[in-house]
């Protein structure tokens, strides 16, 4: 079976925002950046709700993105 390589909705902007505040030392004004991408995206997007799914589930760590009726 073939494995789907398909990005998560505002996935990357998300990667970035976490991998931002995990950076040590910690640079506030650059996660802000990401921040506001992450915002712009979702909004963009109409994302209603991020999950990440359980660990049972047949997933690689991918996380999910809701998106509000149109």
């Amino acid at each position: 079976m073939e494995k789907q390589s398909t990005q998560p909705i505002c996935g990357q902007e998300a990667l970035q925002l976490l991998n931002c505040v995990a950076e040590s030392p910690f640079d506030q004004e650059k996660c802000v950046r990401f921040l506001q991408s992450l915002r712009e995206c979702v909004l963009s997007m109409k994302v209603k709700k991020f999950s990440i799914p359980s660990q049972d589930h047949d997933s690689e760590g991918a996380a999910s993105a809701t998106k509000r009726p149109s």
